[in-house]
């Protein structure tokens, strides 16, 4: 893998950086499953686990892997894909696994790749046709599911762990007749999974035209983005519930739900800046999804849910992505730090911190037997390329698209000076260097000469980047 370089103003966040690409390359090992006939190196979710995750692969490319370990990305994506009737079609839990087309975009962003994507295509379609059948309601416009991060049902009120075991998974076996007739039934419709239904037509389409067919998915996009304004908007409170069900839904806040609202666009100019006003988070960045449901409290108060109320740092960047977009840099600035101090505490990338203390906490949780502390997973890839996110898409300000990179940099107080070598992207390398603190291009330099902000997809060569900010 041959990574960029990373030098800043901030030694902090260069040590932090390199300590992130260093889990995500001991995170790559041999692997065989899904379409891959032999055994081929992928991105696994972390020293705890011994396989990749849909989802986790999906986030992996998206935030760093289609940049600095492309093939391995490609490996890993089609490793949780499987031929169906004919087909390719996304495997993992049903609700998160339509993530995978956006990381299967980033992965031809940043590569070109047309054969990859005539396979996305196909995988992508089929999946979303696949849903449409089973977990769509034509009533609300919506996808049943859980959360996308969520598989444990710390992440849920009392209703859904009434089977009491860990996985949300047990509702749809063990309370069947609270269950949908269609599909595997799970009653919730979350802020989340839907944002993501919503930019995998948006994605579908734009793989459509790429390869020169009918676009054919704009207005199912534009119907599930209506419904989750119209369903998930909450005017009273001036931001996004986290899911709606018939049992009286959650209005609590869902990091990763309202991240990608504005990520996607989904959210207007009123609504981002309402979201900003009033979000919630803790000490130690934004929780997951907050408040933690009651039943995990402790008398102390030290007590979290495993996926209510914990800091979990691949939502942290997303989040930052997110304020990064809007342009609001001190919320941007402040998670980027947090992950970096809350990596360097304990020298590695854990999987959940406590949001009280910072500690690797990794929550409570039914098991089977009642509630009990679970583990922080350690070593966890999305949480060290949740980092390398923020520094290539934010501070270094790569923006990918079929044409090429887009800078726009933010320019962070934590950072007055980024130097960003060795970037390999297409037929190009390109050597960053960013100075300044500001929101402002003052001037875009390459090989010493001024132009627009732009590397063209078909640019070929090594080129010296010199963005100064104002």
């Amino acid at each position: 893998m041959q990574y960029p370089f990373l030098k800043t103003s901030n030694r902090s966040i260069d040590r932090a950086y390199r300590l992130a690409v260093a889990t995500l390359t001991a995170n790559i090992l041999p692997f065989r499953d899904g379409i891959l006939e032999t055994e081929k190196p992928v991105i696994i979710a972390g020293l705890g686990y011994d396989t990749p995750w849909t989802r986790d692969a999906a986030i992996n490319t998206w935030n760093a892997g289609a940049l600095v370990c492309p093939e391995v990305a490609a490996n890993t994506l089609k490793s949780v894909i499987k031929r169906q009737d004919g087909g390719y079609i996304i495997t993992g839990e049903y609700w998160d696994r339509i993530i995978w087309a956006i990381g299967a975009w980033q992965l031809y962003l940043c590569t070109g790749d047309k054969d990859f994507l005539t396979l996305a295509y196909e995988a992508v379609g089929n999946s979303l046709s696949f849903f449409e059948k089973t977990e769509f309601s034509e009533e609300l416009r919506l996808f049943r599911g859980p959360a996308c991060y969520g598989d444990g049902v710390a992440a849920y009120p009392d209703i859904y762990a009434k089977p009491g075991k860990s996985g949300i998974i047990a509702f749809a076996a063990e309370c069947r007749e609270l269950c949908d007739d269609s599909g595997v039934g799970i009653p919730m419709y979350s802020l989340s999974t839907n944002c993501l239904y919503y930019m995998a037509y948006i994605i579908a389409d734009k793989m459509a035209k790429e390869l020169g067919f009918e676009e054919k998915y704009a207005a199912k996009a534009e119907s599930i983005k209506n419904a989750i304004n119209k369903i998930f908007w909450n005017e009273q409170k001036g931001t996004y519930d986290y899911f709606f069900d018939k049992f009286g839904g959650c209005d609590y806040q869902e990091g990763m739900g309202i991240s990608f609202a504005i990520l996607f666009g989904i959210a207007d100019h009123g609504q981002r800046e309402s979201i900003f006003t009033g979000f919630k988070t803790t000490p130690y960045g934004i929780p997951c999804v907050w408040p933690s449901f009651e039943r995990y409290n402790l008398p102390d108060g030290s007590g979290f849910g495993r996926h209510s109320g914990t800091v979990w740092p691949h939502i942290q960047g997303f989040w930052a992505s997110a304020a990064a977009q809007s342009g609001k840099y001190g919320i941007f600035d402040k998670e980027l730090i947090l992950q970096v101090e809350n990596a360097l505490r304990y020298y590695q990338f854990a999987e959940i911190y406590h949001p009280l203390t910072g500690e690797m906490y990794g929550g409570r949780q039914e098991n089977g037997k009642g509630i009990v502390n679970w583990r922080s997973e350690p070593y966890q890839t999305w949480s060290a390329t949740a980092l390398l996110r923020n520094i290539y898409t934010d501070l270094a300000g790569m923006k990918f698209s079929p044409e090429g990179i887009t800078f726009a940099p933010v320019g962070s107080r934590l950072a007055a000076s980024v130097s960003l070598t060795g970037v390999k992207y297409r037929s190009s390398v390109l050597n960053i260097v960013i100075e300044g603190i500001g929101d402002k291009i003052a001037s875009f330099r390459v090989n010493g000469c001024e132009r627009p902000p732009f590397i063209a997809k078909d640019e070929t060569g090594e080129f010296d980047i010199k963005i100064t900010l104002g």
